[in-house]
């Protein structure tokens, strides 16, 4: 990951009016449990207008994992845990995807086509990355070194949402648990999410073992923390009620992960 980004070229696209490119939610938190969200926002940079699309395309989950933003906020706040979350759409680049990656900056999907992403020039990527992911990434692996530095090595959770038909087809889980080669995590929210009366999905309807999980595989898998990404079908939080009824369920899983696995006070010193 680059040290640093040419903020000259990085103010082209973001103007000073605008938000930054991520929120960190309680940042001095000491809590072993580190949230993020990649996909928590719809807003696209006032410099790349409406990217040609219209509304309904602009908010839909092409755009957004709908509920998934709000659902981590809430879950931050109420357990005192830090939190990221990124302020730009996923259309504009995609935070969880590696760059050369072509879903990066997305063309086309869900029969849906992304004029302001045709025929990008190396320069106009260049760009997105030096004002929206670096930085977000930068701010992810900051607070994991905080926290490595303040206690044992934190639960690194990352929240997305999906959508309830895909390709004409009616999904059937209502929470999908994604795991890879860490195991610590996937059994607890597997059975807490079972206990709830939740149809819940091992490694559905993504897989963790799938090469598009940046975020986890770059800030946890490679440094050996507990890690676990959490898909929440869409139309359980779509409101107001249902991210509360959501978030209440996680937080009691979530606040219990120090005592149901084995965190080991290894703290860094560098």
């Amino acid at each position: 990951m680059p040290e640093g980004s040419n903020n000259n070229r990085a103010s082209a696209l973001l103007s000073p009016e605008e938000p930054g490119p991520f929120k960190v939610i309680n940042p001095l938190s000491e809590v072993p449990v580190l949230l993020v969200c990649d996909h928590a926002s719809y807003r696209f940079p006032a410099s790349l207008g409406d990217m040609g699309l219209d509304p309904f395309a602009r908010r839909c989950h092409l755009a957004i994992d709908i509920g998934a933003g709000p659902l981590t906020e809430r879950l931050a706040e109420t357990l005192g845990v830090t939190a990221i979350v990124q302020n730009y759409s996923r259309l504009v680049v995609d935070c969880n995807r590696q760059l050369m990656d072509p879903s990066a900056f997305l063309q086309y999907g869900d029969g849906i086509l992304v004029p302001g992403n045709t025929n990008l020039h190396q320069a106009e990527k260049d760009l997105r990355a030096e004002a929206l992911y670096w930085p977000y990434h930068r701010a992810v692996d900051e607070q994991v070194q905080r926290l490595r530095r303040a206690g044992p090595p934190p639960a690194f959770i990352a929240v997305h949402s999906f959508t309830p038909v895909l390709n004409g087809e009616s999904r059937p889980w209502e929470i999908g648990v994604l795991w890879d080669k860490d195991l610590r995590l996937k059994e607890i929210f597997l059975e807490d999410f079972q206990a709830a009366g939740y149809m819940v999905g091992d490694n559905e309807p993504y897989s963790g073992k799938a090469p598009q999980d940046f975020t986890i595989d770059h800030h946890a898998e490679e440094v050996g923390l507990p890690h676990l990404g959490i898909e929440i079908r869409q139309d359980l939080i779509d409101d107001e009620a249902g991210i509360v009824e959501i978030a209440d369920v996680m937080r009691k899983t979530i606040a219990s992960i120090p005592e149901r696995i084995d965190l080991r006070e290894d703290r860094i010193t560098a």
